[in-house]
């Protein structure tokens, strides 16, 4: 997939993807925020066409804003 329809390169479509029913806790995905910031500490994610910055804090706390 391209940055276009997968801006955090995590094999997800960004846009038009159908959304899942509600998943069982245990089947839930877990994503690592290093991972996301790429070791870093801030992140941009999208959703439904709106871009929201992620941020990890000094003191280790996620930030999640619009």
């Amino acid at each position: 997939m391209n940055m276009r329809t997968d801006p955090l390169g995590l094999g997800q479509r960004a846009e038009g993807a159908a959304r899942p029913a509600q998943l069982p806790a245990e089947a839930t995905p877990v994503h690592d925020a290093r991972v996301l910031t790429r070791g870093g500490v801030q992140a941009r994610i999208l959703l439904d066409g709106q871009v929201y910055a992620l941020r990890i804090t000094r003191a280790g706390k996620l930030i999640l804003t619009k």
